[in-house]
């Protein structure tokens, strides 16, 4: 449906996340992946969906003067932000098992920003979402860190893994988005193309 509108368009996916791959793919739309190294640095004054929009901007701007007349480069960044701080992908085991312990019995936020970028303009959306999760026993967290090794993903932990079917009590807003990327108003946005 979708993809016939985008015909006129070449979509250009900079994101070596196979999760955000294969929503592109689960969205039935045609995309090619670009990739370019980014050091993601974000000045320290930004705060929450501050950093996502500078990081998924960052990540488009390497590709300034490469983008054709009918092309469209869709960049992203998501973090979990928590007790006033963003929480990345952890170093190792020890920083994982932390970063749970902390997200334990607490509510936190998934921001997302994805960046729309052509030859003529840049744009950003983003989207937030509260997760709450119950208490985790010192057990499970070590499970599930053994188990499943979530040290690619930011917050350490995958909803869709066990953490999330044993350990998620609530979810406020776009569980796509705590996936990884807000599908529906990516979908939304490319509509309106």
């Amino acid at each position: 449906m979708l993809k016939n509108q985008l015909k006129k368009y070449h979509l250009i996916l900079a994101s070596g996340s196979p999760r955000r791959q294969q929503f592109f793919k689960d969205l039935d739309l045609d995309f090619e992946i670009r990739l370019k190294e980014i050091e993601e640095i974000y000045p320290s004054s930004l705060k929450a969906q501050e950093i996502t929009i500078y990081l998924a901007m960052l990540k488009g701007t390497a590709f300034e003067g490469e983008l054709l007349s009918n092309e469209i480069l869709i960049t992203s960044d998501t973090i979990v932000w928590h007790k006033n701080k963003a929480l990345g992908k952890p170093k190792d085991q020890k920083e994982a098992f932390e970063i749970l312990k902390s997200l334990s019995d607490a509510t936190h936020e998934v921001i997302t920003s994805i960046c729309f970028k052509s030859q003529e303009k840049s744009e950003v959306i983003t989207e937030i979402s509260r997760v709450t999760f119950n208490k985790l026993s010192d057990e499970a967290i070590n499970y599930y860190l053994e188990k499943f090794k979530p040290y690619d993903k930011a917050g350490a932990y995958g909803i869709q893994d066990w953490i999330g079917l044993i350990g998620v009590s609530k979810i406020e807003g776009s569980y796509a988005n705590v996936m990884g990327m807000p599908t529906d108003k990516v979908y939304e946005y490319l509509s309106k193309l």
